[in-house]
């Protein structure tokens, strides 16, 4: 019985996906047919996801995973209703029948097709008749052309480019601000990742690009062994480079270092330049990069820089959840994102 109502199911989807198409081109330069009016929308990871539900909450169909507590503070209380589904790149896998039940009009990737993963799952999903389609977000720099896309893979134009051409700003923003700076002002920073703060991204890796944007020199210099980062280093290393600033990812490792006496000599420590990355709902810096960014830059130019980006990072904040979650956030809100300096 149960072997009857799966084969129903996947020739229910497979009719659904028939009905009134139109090709387009993905942006791994994929020829991809897709339903003429998309209605449910799944994200194959949490960066793609949370863009969807900013172009059109009322399209997504799932959750990778369960949203907390904090993220029901900006989410729409309707979306509770949501299933989540899991992540189909790492983690614990998509359930197959869950997939199917929720009649995706199309699945949107991030990543290389060719990767055994991925390839793996575009060819169960063609075999449904549900098809996958593919976005480009290594770059900050490519993410407005990811929301356009977007944007004219779900026909809400409109809302994308609202989206995209503040994506914009920003970064053009930026970009001057740090083009006028003198390269005597760039700040060393180290990017310190895990519990206990031994891990780290090399200059080119993608994991640290919001460093150079923002104007500072990233300590760790050298080449990327793989994408997935999170090279190991010795403290005597860190302590060689003597980082005017330490942007943390773990709490833990960041309410304990001040109390490290291994760490007291850095400049970092002396001066009190070490800051925990805010990471609501995403983080603002990496892990896993998002439009998150967006802020992220905001925040870490503002950082490194005071005097030359002078922005109000409340109201910036504010801007920002406004826009992308249709969210108002208090000003003790913002404090308590913001409140990473020990």
């Amino acid at each position: 019985m149960k072997h009857l109502w799966w084969l129903v199911l996947v020739a229910v989807v497979m009719c659904n996906s028939a009905a009134g198409a139109r090709q387009i081109t993905d942006m791994a330069g994929r020829q991809v047919e897709v339903p003429q009016q998309i209605t449910h929308v799944i994200g194959a990871v949490a960066p793609v996801s949370w863009m969807l539900y900013a172009i059109d909450r009322q399209l997504l169909a799932a959750f990778t995973s369960t949203p907390d507590e904090q993220d029901w503070q900006i989410l729409d209380p309707a979306m509770r209703t949501l299933p989540a589904i899991g992540s189909f790149i790492g983690g614990q896998g998509v359930q197959q029948e869950t997939l199917l039940a929720l009649h995706p009009d199309v699945v949107v990737f991030w990543g290389d097709p060719a990767m055994p993963p991925i390839r793996r799952w575009v060819k169960k999903l063609e075999h449904w008749g549900i098809p996958a389609v593919f976005v480009s977000m290594d770059n900050l720099a490519e993410y407005p052309r990811t929301l356009r896309f977007l944007g004219e893979l779900l026909q809400r134009q409109q809302r994308a480019e609202e989206l995209a051409s503040y994506g914009e700003q920003v970064l053009q923003h930026v970009s001057q601000t740090i083009a006028a700076l003198p390269t005597t002002q760039h700040k060393r920073v180290y990017y310190a990742q895990g519990i206990d703060g031994l891990e780290t991204e090399p200059a080119d890796s993608f994991h640290a690009q919001l460093i150079p944007l923002a104007g500072g020199e990233n300590v760790y210099t050298g080449t990327s062994h793989s994408k997935r980062g999170r090279e190991k280093v010795r403290l005597e290393q860190v302590l060689s480079y003597q980082p005017e600033v330490i942007l943390v990812e773990d709490k833990h490792f960041f309410a304990t270092i001040y109390a490290d006496k291994r760490w007291q000599s850095l400049p970092a420590l002396k001066h009190r330049q070490v800051f925990l990355i805010p990471n609501h709902p995403l983080n603002w810096f990496d892990r896993p990069p998002s439009m998150m960014r967006f802020l992220g830059l905001q925040w870490l130019t503002h950082l490194l820089h005071p005097h030359y980006y002078a922005i109000d990072m409340v109201k910036q904040t504010q801007t920002f959840y406004r826009l992308f979650f249709a969210t108002e956030l208090s000003e003790d809100d913002v404090a308590a994102l913001l409140r990473q300096q020990l």
